[in-house]
């Protein structure tokens, strides 16, 4: 069984860091540099940086800012938000990144996924899934857009399902229900994705506690589990956190 992975998240507005509930009501977090820093030498596995508001404002991702936090870490880079094709790839590829991460794009134009794929590889192609609890749907959950702000009339296990066949390389899956509520991770929506395709899912939306983390990789089978406000605000701290899980027989890096 492979490592499980711990991934703190920078959601960036306006070249901060922020963080919300639900996606709404936005509360700064701090430098965006500083914190990608300081994770980078306190033991996250990756990093995720998310410019949340360049799809809605119709503009590329903030590429000096990915450079600058690109320079003071030392780990697996992710960078989405605002990417919309092969030249916005290579910009933050350029600019530092490992990996990239689209969402409304894909939605939009599937086949963006199938060329990404072909020309960067698969283990560079992350799709963000964002997820909305629907009983309309057969999995129970419908995908949105938008930061949240567009429903699809996506069923989420099929879209998951159709991004790993196009040559997705990982998912990173979004509990819009749980987002910065600390209540627990979705762990039935994170199971049921996981359990139905053969690529890696980071679970996302809704730590609060050391043990959700625990839940997530055992019963909602996530490969990686993704957070934001519990690690910026320090009321979990990652090394802690990591000598919990192995205490709990859950292999971490």
């Amino acid at each position: 069984m492979l490592a499980k992975r711990i991934i703190p998240c920078l959601d960036v507005k306006n070249g901060r860091t922020v963080k919300g509930v639900n996606f709404l009501s936005l509360r700064d977090a701090g430098d965006a540099a500083e914190l990608a820093a300081y994770y980078s030498d306190h033991g996250a596995d990756e990093l995720v940086f998310l410019d949340i508001t360049a799809t809605v404002e119709k503009r590329g991702t903030m590429e000096a800012l990915v450079r600058k936090v690109a320079a003071r870490i030392s780990i697996p880079f992710t960078v989405g938000g605002g990417i919309r094709g092969e030249n916005d790839v290579e910009r933050m590829l350029s600019s530092g990144a490992d990996k990239i991460s689209i969402n409304s794009s894909a939605v939009r134009n599937p086949l963006l996924v199938d060329s990404l794929a072909r020309r960067f590889g698969s283990q560079c192609v992350v799709i963000a899934l964002d997820a909305r609890s629907n009983s309309a749907f057969a999995s129970g959950y419908e995908v949105v857009v938008d930061g949240g702000r567009t429903p699809t009339g996506l069923d989420a296990l099929s879209w998951a399902r159709e991004a790993a066949s196009r040559g997705a390389g990982e998912i990173l899956l979004t509990s819009m229900d749980k987002d910065g509520t600390k209540d627990g991770f979705a762990v039935d929506l994170t199971r049921i994705i996981s359990s139905n395709i053969d690529i890696p899912v980071i679970a996302s939306g809704g730590a609060g506690k050391m043990d959700d983390f625990r839940l997530v990789f055992d019963t909602g089978m996530a490969d990686a589990a993704l957070a934001a406000s519990v690690f910026h605000f320090h009321e979990i701290d990652i090394p802690e956190l990591k000598d919990y899980l192995r205490q709990c027989g859950i292999a971490v890096r």
